[in-house]
């Protein structure tokens, strides 16, 4: 009776090792390489808070079609940052690139294009950045992409007030989106 207790507890212990040496990969490990960032923008009752994970280009190529083994392919979903979906909170309501959005905590999706994203507005939160699920969208919207005259190396997020809220700024590589917030 003995010999099978201490195998059910050896795989026991086993299981948990491997639960915990995931867990730390994935909260730990993997910031290490793109770290956490908060943008966030207060001002006239309007307030925009992203939480993000910062990659760096680090050489590579970071936008390109599929078969050029860009790091973000064009016409796929990317968690627009590193690790951790997105978290985008918005309080009061806005529109977001004209598409009303209420209040509340959303994950931040995009689909890069050569000349345009489609930014993505997902209900679901708390997710992995690779864990992503279409049926959750609240809205996709397009933005125009335009090209710095610089390269920014390590992914960011930005806002630059307007008359009645905010751009909101991805930027990274020689790309840049805005992306327009208003209150309602």
């Amino acid at each position: 009776m003995k010999k099978p207790f201490r195998i059910l507890l050896l795989v026991l212990v086993l299981v948990a090792v491997g639960y915990f040496t995931y867990s730390y990969f994935q909260t730990q490990y993997t910031k290490q390489f793109s770290p956490e960032a908060t943008a966030e923008f207060n001002e006239n009752e309007l307030t925009v808070k992203v939480d993000y994970c910062q990659p760096a280009k680090k050489g590579r190529l970071i936008f390109g079609d599929a078969d050029s083994r860009a790091l973000v392919a064009y016409g796929k979903v990317w968690r627009t940052g590193a690790n951790e979906a997105t978290l985008l909170t918005i309080e009061p309501n806005v529109t977001l690139a004209g598409q009303a959005l209420p209040a509340g905590r959303y994950t931040l999706w995009t689909i890069p294009g050569p000349d345009n994203w489609q930014v993505v507005i997902n209900n679901e939160t708390g997710q992995w950045g690779t864990e992503y699920d279409p049926s959750r969208d609240r809205f996709r919207v397009p933005v125009p992409v335009r090209t710095l005259p610089d390269t920014v190396q390590q992914f960011t997020i930005n806002f630059r007030p307007q008359p009645g809220g905010t751009d909101m700024l991805l930027s990274w590589d020689t790309r840049e989106v805005v992306v327009p917030i208003r209150k309602k």
